[in-house]
């Protein structure tokens, strides 16, 4: 029983040009029928919409691609019937031009016009047809200087042609491939060229019809690499060897001429290239004597294989692939059966474009009327600055969603840009923890405060004190009593000198950290306008987001200046008489000195360095100068007077007992008498203003900096600022929105929709009609 042989690829036929068993006088031209002409019209009206709208669809088109000599300007002007002196003027070297041939037998002369830059509408008819080419040649160089004077642009220019010896058939010339820019133009033109190119040819949509000229071996092509970029197995490219009556002399017997035409071993085996040959004489301008003459070059092509090449060729193999006219006629059939077989998916893709457009139709009509409405304005302003307030706590609290990297500040960075000097009584630059890094929000917050920790730390108890401030106070504590007179010159001196050194310190400490709430409004402003819900509305508005800006920034000045002033109460309280005087009633062994002075004292002893933010080495106190550093119990205990096993509460809570304390003024007077007293007066009030340093940067001030910035952020900032910003009257609110130019927008936004909803409406009707035809 024979085994039938299974039925030939039809497709793979078609691609390749094979032939299909009927010479070309038998066969039907594919456009002849209704049916194929009413296809035709209608993708050709989808194709040159979507250039007007800015509308892409995978429509199949064809996409004309090769070097700039390699024949593709010839190959247009056959395919159309006529000539326009195309090569003279080069038009085609920087816009891709969209030819949409219309086969109009009435049509005696050609129809040629060019459709509106932005428009759906054509243009009217170009006469006489040699003066097409300096029509798309002055369009062309409108359009690139109305770009800035670019050099090649991606935005097609539309021809519609009309003529009763030109095909159906649209085609998609494309600037032809150049190794050098002409004089006069940019070095990058090359490059810009074979950019825009292989993004025609890129969509799956598309047949690439890639020329070559028939003189170079497919093996030394220049251009096959950037096809095959965008097509790697070649499944959608249709290969021209074009010039082809350039290679004919070099062929003298069959098997020449078949291994040329085969490509074997240059091309994959299923590449099966059309060769194409046109007349040479530019001087014709008869369009009849260009047809003639094209019929011409097509017969002497078959009757040189024929006859001047020993044993002819493979008529079989390559009779369907040699000549113009087998090449238009593969063309019209392929885009015919590829236009049959969209038909269905590109109606769904224009259903799918139509509710798309209506709905955006209605928001743009929607934003529209907005634009007037009091209501509609209120309550838009009123989400985008709730917004604002809701992105602010979420930055504070901490967030990633901004890029670090653009929106965040190194310590070094921050500075510069607040504009503020160096910590006020510090030696040199602070440096704290994670300097390095760009942080924003509530990070930024917590390191700003460990600098001013850094820069308390730094501070210096002066290294002399004038004697005759500290005797303009012992001397009338001793007058009045001397009893304790030398501790209470301390405590003065510790109070004096903590006030003097801590406010300027504290006042820095306020004003950096209100530009970092600044900064963190402004990163939340960006963040609400790129993905609010009212952003589009809202954004031509520059008087609303002026007014919302100022309003955050009149609130942090505000808070910066409440801030200030209870800083400055928490100065005076942490130096107040009762708060220094349990300071200096604890004894020597102070919970905080072993780290704290292991820390200040080894800083002290850098020669005017750098601070930084580790802690000395084994956490070991030093000394420096007259300042000294209190560290043993027993010191303490021998300083009071007080024998081995007496208990000594050391909590801030408790004082020593006054007995105690009685017995080391009395000693103290006694060294007072002995000439000492300068000493130990400034010993024990530096002692002091260690403690207080430590109190006033450690507890108090990070409280009081926290509580008096964050918390009324969280709690009053959106309210504050709905009270700036909308407790107004309709006619003052307004005025933040009567940008004309705003309003101009939002009607051209609204046309534009109108307009291309309409014309994707028409269209899908048309596609309706054409499904329920064929």
């Amino acid at each position: 029983m024979a085994v039938p042989s299974p039925a030939p690829d039809r497709t793979a036929d078609r691609m390749q040009g094979r032939p299909r068993g009927s010479s070309s006088s038998q066969l039907v031209p594919p456009y002849e029928n209704p049916e194929a002409k009413l296809r035709y019209q209608v993708y050709s009206r989808l194709q040159s919409t979507s250039v007007a709208i800015g509308e892409s669809f995978p429509i199949p088109e064809i996409v004309a691609v090769g070097g700039q000599s390699d024949g593709k300007s010839s190959l247009l002007e056959a395919f159309l019937g006529f000539r326009f002196n195309v090569r003279e003027v080069e038009m085609g070297t920087r816009r891709p031009l969209i030819v949409q041939m219309y086969h109009d037998p009435t049509a005696h002369e050609p129809r040629c016009r060019l459709q509106d830059e932005d428009g759906e509408e054509y243009g009217p008819a170009i006469i006489p047809e040699t003066a097409v080419a300096d029509a798309i040649m002055q369009r062309t160089q409108d359009h690139l200087q109305k770009l800035g004077g670019a050099t090649v642009s991606s935005k097609p220019v539309v021809m519609k042609v009309e003529y009763a010896y030109c095909p159906n058939l649209t085609i998609i010339d494309t600037p032809g491939f150049i190794l050098k820019a002409k004089n006069g133009e940019a070095d990058r033109t090359p490059e810009d060229i074979l950019s825009m190119v292989k993004a025609q040819a890129q969509p799956a949509h598309r047949l690439i019809l890639f020329l070559q000229q028939s003189s170079v071996e497919w093996a030394s092509s220049l251009w096959l690499n950037v096809v095959q970029e965008v097509d790697p197995t070649f499944q959608r490219t249709v290969f021209v060897a074009s010039k082809f009556d350039n290679r004919l002399k070099e062929f003298a017997e069959r098997w020449e001429v078949d291994k040329y035409l085969a490509a074997t071993g240059y091309l994959p085996p299923k590449v099966r290239p059309f060769f194409v040959a046109l007349p040479k004489d530019r001087s014709i301008q008869s369009s009849a004597e260009w047809r003639r003459q094209m019929s011409e070059v097509d017969a002497s092509i078959f009757h040189h294989l024929k006859d001047n090449v020993k044993g002819g060729y493979d008529e079989e193999r390559f009779g369907s692939r040699i000549g113009f006219n087998n090449l238009k006629r593969f063309l019209e059939e392929e885009l015919a059966r590829r236009y049959r077989e969209a038909a269905p998916n590109t109606l769904a893709v224009l259903q799918d474009r139509v509710e798309s457009a209506s709905k955006e139709l209605i928001k743009a009509e929607g934003e529209l009327r907005a634009a007037v409405d009091v209501a509609a304005m209120r309550a838009a302003a009123m989400r985008f600055a709730h917004g604002v307030a809701s992105t602010v706590d979420v930055l504070l609290a901490g967030s990633t969603d901004p890029d670090p990297a653009v929106h965040g500040l190194t310590t070094e960075e921050e500075r510069v840009a607040s504009r503020l000097p160096l910590w006020p009584g510090t030696p040199g630059p602070v440096v704290p923890p994670n300097a390095g890094l760009k942080l924003f929000g509530g990070a930024a917050f917590e390191r700003c405060l460990h600098e001013f920790q850094e820069a308390a730390h730094a501070l210096q108890f002066p290294a002399t004190v004038a004697t005759d401030r500290v005797a303009n106070l012992l001397l009338a504590y001793k007058g009045r009593s001397s009893f304790m007179a030398s501790n209470r010159a301390a405590e003065d001196i510790a109070r004096h000198m903590a006030r003097e050194v801590l406010g300027p310190l504290l006042d820095t400490a306020s004003a950096r950290l209100t530009f970092v709430l600044r900064r963190v409004f402004e990163i939340a402003a960006d963040q609400s306008a790129a993905q609010g819900n009212s952003r589009q509305t809202l954004r031509p508005y520059v008087a609303f987001h002026a007014s919302l800006r100022s309003a955050h920034q009149s609130f942090l000045t505000k808070l910066e200046e409440s801030t200030r002033a209870m800083l400055r109460q928490t100065l005076e309280s942490a130096t107040s008489e009762f708060a220094v005087n349990m300071l200096a009633s604890i004894p020597d062994v102070y919970p905080e000195e072993q780290s704290e002075y292991s820390h200040g004292e080894e800083e002290e002893g850098e020669a005017n360095g750098g601070v930084s933010g580790a802690g000395g080495e084994g956490g070991q106190p030093t000394s420096h100068g007259s300042h000294m550093a209190a560290r043993l119990p027993h010191s303490s205990a021998s300083a009071l007077g007080l024998g081995p096993g007496r208990h000594i509460d050391n909590s801030p809570s408790k004082r020593a007992p006054k007995a105690s304390r009685y017995l080391a003024e009395a000693r103290n007077n006694t060294a007072i008498q002995n000439g000492e007293s300068y000493e130990e007066v400034i010993r024990r009030a530096e002692k002091l203003f260690k403690r207080i340093r430590f109190s006033v940067a450690q507890q108090s001030a990070p409280t009081t900096l926290k509580s008096a910035f964050l918390d009324p952020l969280k709690t009053r900032l959106g309210l504050e600022v709905a009270l700036e910003i909308f407790a107004r009257t309709d006619a003052d609110f307004m005025a933040m929105f009567t940008a004309a130019a705003a309003l101009a927008a939002l009607q051209t936004k609204r046309d534009n929709m109108h307009k291309r909803a309409e014309s994707l409406v028409r269209l899908k009707n048309e596609f309706q009609e054409l499904s329920r035809v064929l």
